[in-house]
């Protein structure tokens, strides 16, 4: 099975953000040492416990200090941008890093209807205009804008060897079925999404148009993980990425609690209802559970690999998590 990583750089209490970002560093380091596909860094703009605003920014300071696995957005929020800019940032750092470049390609608003004001004029216009700016970033990307098109004149230099590799992140079967017919290939976000997911995995299969460089459907599943020895020290870390994630939905969550904090907290009634359909949602458990959980998830979903996302107060329960798993997929690890 392929295994990969998404970060979101979260802050925890008692943390800067600057320490935020270097643990992305770090964990990027081991991930690559530990064999994983790719890490993606996340877009997201004033919200609570998340530092990475810019994951284009990430990927170059991740990409001077590692060097084999694949460095990607998940994702770049689209609407915000213009196409061109979005394709000469990404052939940039294609051309910087030859063939360890991904391009996800998102369309949530990434923070508050404020900070969607400060960044863009027109976000859900362009929300409504995603299929055309996608396929407007495509012809940049592959250099095949109609002949008669008013941008087929330019590029989005510097032009790489390797094109960046473009993927459609999405929770819907919307989202397959935009990146079924651009060609590209398609993330799902399970830990994140309440829809059907093997019924979009499947609708994006079967619509799958081949254009560009991608011949055949690719897919990735997304879930939230959590491994330790056991499966008690899994579910007591796995409480403070909880809390956080309920606080935050409350507006409240400033930084990821400790486990000690979340041990003490005490949950109100419906809290309490959020904490078990998280943990229903979540992976936590010890690395033959959560291995056992993955395989039935990959043949669920059919899912060509499986990306992790994984919040811990602590950045070497973070770093273990990932070892674990590495040692029970890759026993040479």
């Amino acid at each position: 099975m392929k295994l990969s990583i998404l970060d979101q750089s979260p802050i925890s209490s008692g943390q800067t953000a600057q320490q935020a970002l270097h643990n992305s560093l770090i964990l990027a380091q081991e991930g690559d040492r530990l064999g994983y596909s790719r890490i993606w860094l996340t877009e997201h703009h004033d919200l609570p416990g998340l530092a990475c605003s810019s994951p284009e920014v990430m990927i170059s300071y991740i990409g001077t200090q590692t060097r084999n696995i694949r460095i990607g957005a998940g994702a770049v929020l689209l609407p915000h941008y213009k196409p061109y800019r979005v394709a000469e940032t990404f052939n940039m750092l294609a051309t910087l890093f030859p063939g360890r470049i991904d391009l996800g390609i998102g369309r949530a608003p990434g923070g508050s209807a404020e900070v969607t004001m400060a960044l863009s004029d027109n976000y859900l216009q362009n929300v409504y205009k995603m299929p055309e700016l996608v396929q407007e970033l495509l012809h940049y990307l592959r250099r095949d804008f109609p002949d008669s098109h008013q941008f087929s004149s330019i590029s989005a230099a510097p032009v790489p060897e390797t094109l960046p590799v473009p993927w459609i992140l999405g929770t819907s079967e919307k989202s397959a079925k935009l990146a079924a017919e651009n060609g590209v290939a398609y993330a799902f976000g399970e830990f994140m999404s309440h829809k059907d997911g093997v019924k979009s995995l499947q609708l994006y299969r079967d619509q799958f148009q081949a254009k560009g460089s991608l011949t055949s459907p690719e897919t990735i599943l997304t879930v939230a993980v959590i491994c330790a020895e056991n499966e008690e020290k899994a579910k007591e870390i796995a409480l403070s990425n909880t809390l956080w994630r309920i606080q935050s939905e409350q507006g409240e969550g400033n930084t990821v609690p400790s486990v000690e904090e979340a041990k003490q907290y005490v949950w109100t009634e419906r809290e309490k209802d959020l904490k078990e359909k998280i943990e229903e949602k979540m992976i936590a458990g010890s690395p033959s559970q959560v291995k056992r959980r993955l395989m039935d998830l990959q043949e669920q979903y059919q899912a060509d690999e499986i990306m992790l996302i994984t919040i811990s107060h602590d950045l070497e329960d973070r770093l273990n998590s990932f070892r674990l798993i590495a040692k029970e997929f890759m026993r040479e690890v």
